[in-house]
C-alpha cells in the first residue's frame, strides 16, 4: 500500500517539480548590431559560456548587420554549432554576409516581415576565396538541416537558384522567401512572437549587449592593430637582449603582450596553451640574460614567443604574414633607434655627458705606479694576496700565484691600477 503511494507521488510531483525548474531556467538573448568582429565574437563567447553554466532554455541572438570579418564570423559559427543550447537567431532586418553565415549555424532562425538573409559574395571576390567561403556556407547549412544549394548562392553569384535568382546575381532571401526555403522557421514581428513560438513564454529573459571589454578586444583586434601590438613585443624582447635586461623596455613589451594576448583571451581564441607558451618564452629569455654565452635558453625563449603568437593568430599563411610584417617593422624601428637615439636630444637628456679628466687634477684611486720595480718585506702570508712593507708604507699586494712566507723580501713587477704584483727576489736573481 505505501508502495502504490510512493509512486503516485512521484507521478505527480515529478512532472510539476520538472516543470518549475523549467520555468526557473532563464532564456538568454545576446544582441548583434553592426559590424561583425572580434568585439561581437568576445560578446557572444562570454554570453554562452554563461549560458550554459545557468543550464539556459534556449540562446536567441538578435541579428541586424551588414556583414564583417569573415575569420569573426567563423569563429561565431563554431561557437553557434557547437553549443548543447537550443539557439534561435532571430533576424532584425539585415543578416547580410559574414552575417548570414552565423545565422544558418543556428538550429533556428525567425525574421521580421521584411528583413532578408544572404548577399555573402566575399570581397575581394576571387576564386580562391569564393570557394573557400562557399564551402564554408555550405557545411554550415547542411550541419543545421538547410539546404545546402541555397547557402552556396549566398556566396557564388554563378550559381543562382531557380525562382529567386538567376545565375549571375547573388541570392538574398526576403523573410517570406527564406521561410519558403527553410532558412526560417517563421516570420516574427517581435521577440515575444519569437519566445511564444517556440514555447519559451514566461521564462526569465537575460541580456547581453556589448560593453567596453568586447569594445577594446574589438578594437585591439583589427590586424593594423594587432600587428603594431607585435612589433612592440618583438622591438621589446630585442631591447632587452641589447641592454641585458634594462627593465624600461620589458615593461612596455609585456603591457603590449597582455593587450594583445588579453584580448584574443575573451573572444576565445587564444587559451592557456599559447599564454603559457609566451610566459615561458619570456622566462626563458630571463634565464638567458643572467646565464650570458650559454645561447640556449635565448633560442628556445624566442621560438617559444613566436610559437605562441602564430598559434593564437590562428596559424597557416594569415598568421605567417603578421609575423612576418611585424618583425620587419620591429627591426627597422630598432635600427633607427641604435643610429639615431644616441645623437638625439632625449638621449642627452637621459645621459650624463660630463666626465673626469686626469688632466683637471681627477682621479678613479690613489696612483701605486711609484711603486714599481721598488723592493719590500712581506709582512703577511701572501696566499696569494697578503701585505708587504716598502719604504714605510703598507700595501695590499697580490703574488704571481705562489704562496710566500713572510719576511721574504719580494719586488714590484707590475702595478695595474691599484693592484700591485710582487716577485721574490730570490726567483728574480735566478
Amino acid at each position: 500500500m505505501l508502495r502504490k503511494l510512493y509512486l503516485l507521488l512521484v507521478l505527480f510531483v515529478l512532472p510539476w517539480n520538472i516543470a518549475a525548474a523549467a520555468a526557473n531556467q532563464p532564456v538568454v538573448v545576446v544582441s548583434v548590431k553592426g559590424e561583425i568582429d572580434a568585439g561581437q565574437t568576445a560578446l557572444i563567447h562570454r554570453a554562452l559560456l554563461e549560458a550554459e553554466s545557468q543550464n539556459a532554455q534556449a540562446l536567441i541572438m538578435e541579428i541586424d548587420t551588414f556583414g564583417g570579418l569573415v575569420d569573426a564570423a567563423v569563429s561565431i559559427r563554431d561557437r553557434i554549432s557547437d553549443s548543447p543550447l537550443k539557439t534561435i537567431c532571430f533576424v532584425k532586418n539585415r543578416a547580410w554576409s559574414a552575417g548570414a553565415l552565423i545565422a544558418i549555424a543556428h538550429k533556428h532562425i525567425a525574421i521580421v516581415p521584411g528583413g532578408s538573409i544572404g548577399a555573402a559574395e566575399p570581397i575581394p571576390a576571387t576564386e580562391k576565396t569564393i570557394a573557400a567561403l562557399k564551402a564554408e556556407f555550405s557545411a554550415t547549412a547542411g550541419k543545421s538541416g538547410r539546404d545546402p544549394r541555397v547557402a552556396e548562392a549566398m556566396v557564388d553569384k554563378t550559381l543562382g537558384l531557380p525562382g529567386y535568382a538567376a545565375p549571375g546575381q547573388i541570392l538574398a532571401l526576403t523573410d517570406n522567401q527564406a521561410k519558403a526555403t527553410g532558412y526560417a522557421d517563421l516570420v516574427a514581428t517581435d521577440r515575444a512572437a519569437v519566445l511564444n513560438h517556440f514555447g519559451l513564454n514566461g521564462a526569465p529573459v537575460v541580456e547581453y549587449q556589448q560593453e567596453w571589454p568586447e569594445k577594446l578586444t574589438g578594437f585591439l583586434s583589427n590586424p593594423t592593430v594587432k600587428s603594431l601590438l607585435l612589433s612592440v613585443i618583438f622591438l621589446a624582447v630585442m631591447a632587452e637582449i641589447k641592454t641585458a635586461g634594462m627593465g624600461v623596455a620589458a615593461l612596455i613589451g609585456l603591457v603590449a603582450a597582455a593587450l594583445f594576448f588579453g584580448s584574443q583571451w575573451l573572444s576565445g581564441v587564444a587559451g592557456w596553451l599559447e599564454i603559457l607558451l609566451f610566459m615561458g618564452g619570456v622566462l626563458l629569455i630571463i634565464i638567458e640574460l643572467y646565464t650570458p654565452g650559454m645561447g640556449f635558453f635565448g633560442i628556445a625563449g624566442i621560438a617559444s614567443i613566436f610559437s605562441s603568437i602564430f598559434l593564437t593568430l590562428g596559424g597557416g599563411v594569415a598568421a605567417l604574414n603578421i609575423l612576418a610584417v611585424s618583425l620587419v617593422i620591429a627591426i627597422a624601428v630598432f635600427l633607427v633607434i641604435l643610429r639615431r637615439l644616441p645623437s638625439s636630444k632625449l638621449w642627452s637628456r637621459l645621459v650624463l655627458k660630463d666626465s673626469e679628466h686626469t688632466q683637471q687634477g681627477y682621479v678613479s684611486s690613489q696612483d701605486y705606479s711609484a711603486f714599481l720595480n721598488k723592493t719590500g718585506i712581506v709582512t703577511s702570508l701572501l696566499r696569494p694576496a697578503g701585505i708587504v712593507e716598502i719604504e714605510g708604507n703598507w700595501l695590499d699586494v697580490v703574488s704571481e700565484g705562489q704562496f710566500i712566507k713572510p719576511g721574504v723580501r719580494v719586488k714590484v713587477v707590475s702595478v695595474t691600477g691599484n693592484r700591485i704584483v710582487v716577485r721574490p727576489i730570490s726567483s728574480e736573481q735566478q
